[in-house]
């Protein structure tokens, strides 16, 4: 038997970088798994079919999950396919850097309304849905505790809001088994984040481990606490990071 063996996975941001690699393992893991992506629709279309050739019970979903009602369609389009809901992984989000005297006026409400509203909301609605041993786990950013240079004040601030959130959030849902943690990778080998990329050297610069992390890595943490095995984890932050922050 597979540690989500009956259970169903949504997955907010699974078709690209860690999140597909949270949808894989979710999968491999034996769940059902809801995915919502906000663009570049053929390649999700792509990523969910290689996942259903691989026996896997997946539904796909378009959102922007930065508005309220869309995101509220999305969980309701999951709980109408699947008729339950078991583990919730908020990994989209975004981020808005440079010069802060050159940062749109807007720019606080955007950032903060993917990356912090987003997983608020969601987690909200799917705790309403959610039977005892439910799964909420947020990935945030290593910045959130160590900013290593200039030019990502609200980037840095909204990340900072999620272990506040996510340890309000442990108090208020425990008293029904429903844990909800969160992740902090540090620099990731992503199509955003190469390893390989111009800045890439620079980042691992803090690391004590002197490389990127894979995605696996951070799915495989994510697993964990989606597990059974985690039942008595919650309001926890975990930091996947390379030592960045030692």
């Amino acid at each position: 038997m597979q540690a989500l063996d009956g259970k169903v996975a949504l997955v907010i941001g699974g078709t690209r970088g860690i999140g597909a690699a949270i949808s894989r393992r979710m999968a491999a893991d034996g769940a059902s798994v809801a995915i919502v992506y906000l663009s570049r629709a053929d390649e999700a279309d792509r990523f969910a079919g290689e996942l259903r050739d691989r026996g896997a019970d997946i539904h796909l979903t378009q959102a922007d999950v930065a508005d309220p009602a869309a995101l509220d369609r999305a969980i309701d389009a999951v709980t109408a396919h699947f008729g339950r809901l078991d583990v919730l992984v908020n990994v989209a989000g975004m981020a808005i850097v440079g010069p802060l005297d050159g940062y749109a006026d807007d720019a606080f409400d955007r950032i903060f309304a993917l990356n912090v509203r987003a997983p608020f909301l969601a987690a909200r609605r799917a705790a309403r849905i959610m039977r005892e041993g439910g799964r909420i786990i947020t990935i945030g950013s290593i910045v959130a505790d160590r900013m290593p240079g200039a030019g990502a004040t609200l980037y840095a601030a909204s990340k900072a809001a999620l272990g506040g959130m996510t340890r309000g959030l442990a108090r208020d849902l425990g008293p029904r088994g429903i844990t909800v943690n969160l992740v902090q990778p540090g620099p990731i080998d992503t199509e955003r984040n190469p390893a390989d990329g111009p800045d890439a050297a620079g980042k691992r610069s803090p690391l004590a481990i002197p490389r990127h992390g894979t995605t696996d890595e951070v799915a495989s943490l994510v697993a964990y606490l989606a597990s059974a095995d985690a039942g008595f984890v919650t309001g926890s932050t975990y930091d996947i990071d390379g030592g960045w922050s030692a």
